[in-house]
């Protein structure tokens, strides 16, 4: 765990993210994993969110803009601020990603910041294994 990583009231800050393509890879990883979101703080990019919060009751969840309006963005702030504590962002590599500078700023600032991230739903899967 991060030495400035945010807790709040002693639950992880988790960051849910899914391109178009993999938004009911993220709904499925989800429902797998409802409890663990229970017991964390969600942000989330608005659609995403959505999608999750439909399925999953009793979620703790921010939702943010749309990735390509801004959400990623508010994501990466939150990131240099040490406001999260894990991040979710199962990335389509087949889809056309017209905001993929957008992207690739949110993994770099992950990757500098040492935040554990997984970008598909296995990697997913073994971050909450690690951290239950």
């Amino acid at each position: 765990m991060r030495e400035d990583a945010s807790r709040e009231n002693g639950r992880l800050a988790i960051g849910l993210i899914a391109h178009d393509g993999k938004k009911q890879a993220m709904v499925d990883w989800a429902l797998a994993h409802a409890d663990f979101l229970r017991a964390g703080k969600i942000y989330a990019t608005s659609s995403t969110g959505t999608r999750v919060a439909e399925v999953i009751d009793g979620l703790d969840m921010t939702r943010l803009r749309s990735g390509p309006l801004g959400g990623d963005q508010q994501i990466g702030a939150m990131i240099v601020e040490g406001g999260l504590d894990i991040m979710i962002f199962f990335v389509d590599p087949l889809g056309t990603l017209p905001h993929d500078v957008d992207v690739k700023a949110l993994l770099r600032l992950a990757t500098l910041a040492d935040l554990p991230f997984a970008c598909n739903p296995a990697t997913a899967s073994l971050l909450v294994a690690a951290m239950a």
